[in-house]
């Protein structure tokens, strides 16, 4: 296993020497006699990872300080205070009247244009029940003919009617939802 050549932290940060020792006394006494032992390479990475820790945790103090000097002055700045404005009740009403001189009149041409609108629903919808009506009567008194003494043209003008019959039946259906819906919806207003 290959040695780190790293250069401990505690030399290049003076303030940060080497701690007393813990040992109560001469220190020396624990010490091994032979001079020639080293400490495990393992010790040493240790060391000198915690000494990594802590210059990382005196950073991260020294930017949090750094951060955070100007808190005092920061939270009196953004503090906020709520004003209220009180108003006596004519200007609300002055107000108020304005507002609704201001929209009544568009207002008035919605439900104008609305109405408009369905009165031309209304006519449209009544010309094809009246054209469905007439439809449906036409083919009722050709049912009673046999179609086997009808010649080609009949039959595809019959195929015909009944494919337009069948266009208008879903017309009136889109139109009757289409009223359904604008007068529930002239109700809600």
């Amino acid at each position: 296993m290959e040695k780190s050549h790293r250069v401990s932290r505690l030399s290049v940060h003076p303030r940060l020497g080497p701690r007393d020792s813990v040992f109560p006394g001469n220190p020396d006494l624990y010490r091994t006699v032979d001079s020639n032992t080293t400490c495990s390479p393992y010790l040493q990475e240790c060391v000198m990872a915690m000494e990594d820790c802590c210059d990382e945790a005196y950073e991260a103090q020294e930017l949090i300080r750094q951060g955070t000097y100007d808190l005092p002055r920061i939270s009196k700045v953004l503090q906020s205070d709520k004003v209220f404005l009180l108003v006596d009740e004519s200007t609300v009403r002055r107000y108020k009247a304005d507002l609704s001189d201001e929209i009544e009149p568009q207002i008035n041409e919605l439900l104008s244009r609305a109405e408009k609108g369905m009165q031309i629903l209304l006519k449209r919808e009544s010309m094809l029940q009246a054209k469905l009506e007439a439809s449906q009567s036409r083919p009722s008194s050709r049912a009673a003919a046999s179609t086997a003494g009808m010649n080609k043209l009949d039959v595809r003008r019959m195929q015909m009617l009944a494919r337009q019959r069948q266009k208008l039946e879903e017309e009136l259906a889109a139109l009757q939802a289409e009223v359904d819906s604008m007068e529930l919806s002239a109700m809600k207003k």
